[in-house]
């Protein structure tokens, strides 16, 4: 999805501003932990400066990419509301299957469920106004559509930019990226996922059933272009 708000006329990107963050205060052990944590700091208040900060002189639009489980506890939640905000979903298998092919173990605090639902109810509630959904298989069967609605939703123009893009690698990706965007960088537009089977051992389907119920809560408020 970064890759198509970059290729924009009017758009600058940041890539998991929390992710240095999130690894410092857990130690939790993703690959290329370290170079993370060099890259962007450990305070969470350096982030949100990232975040609040103004766009770029003639690149008004500027999209953020966040992952949930990176906004721990202790980090305010105020801040997001000066930003509009917008829920991307994906089924669990899904989630879990792409996740476990870098870092085997998994477990709920490591796929972003859980903490989805808290921060779109948060929003709702702090903002009176329900968050965009998009789930990604149904955006991925209709692209166009699902981002016309929703630069119709942010009061700007869409622009066919969006749906294409130069393949490889961008300055904007986070250093962790040679581990986590290889399918990011062979792509150059949005595909459909292959039509096979996923495979999850034992433990792995169970945390997709315990998911499940999270994930339906949000697919329920998803957008639903016209």
């Amino acid at each position: 999805m970064m890759r198509a708000w970059e290729n924009r006329s009017d758009c600058t990107v940041l890539d998991e501003p929390f992710y240095g963050y999130y690894l410092q205060h857990t130690g939790i052990d993703h690959p290329g932990a370290a170079d993370v944590i060099e890259a962007q700091g450990s305070e969470w208040q350096t982030a949100i400066d990232k975040c609040l900060a103004s766009p770029a002189e003639g690149k008004p639009v500027f999209y953020q990419k966040h992952m949930t489980l990176h906004l721990l506890d202790e980090v305010p939640r105020g801040w997001l509301s000066k930003l509009n905000n917008c829920f991307l979903i994906r089924e669990p298998e899904a989630v879990i299957s792409s996740y476990a092919a870098v870092r085997a173990d998994v477990n709920a605090a490591d796929i972003g469920f859980l903490q989805q639902v808290a921060l779109y109810d948060y929003m709702s509630e702090m903002t009176g106004e329900d968050p965009l959904v998009i789930d990604s298989k149904a955006f991925l069967r209709q692209p166009e559509s699902h981002l016309r609605a929703w630069c119709d939703h942010l009061g700007i123009a869409f622009e066919g930019s969006m749906l294409s893009w130069p393949e490889g690698a961008r300055d904007t990706d986070g250093v962790w990226a040679r581990h986590w965007y290889d399918a990011v960088y062979q792509s150059t537009s949005f595909s459909l996922p292959g039509s096979g089977e996923l495979c999850l051992d034992v433990h792995q389907q169970a945390l997709a059933d315990a998911m499940r119920p999270h994930y339906e809560y949000l697919f329920e408020r998803r957008l639903v272009p016209a």
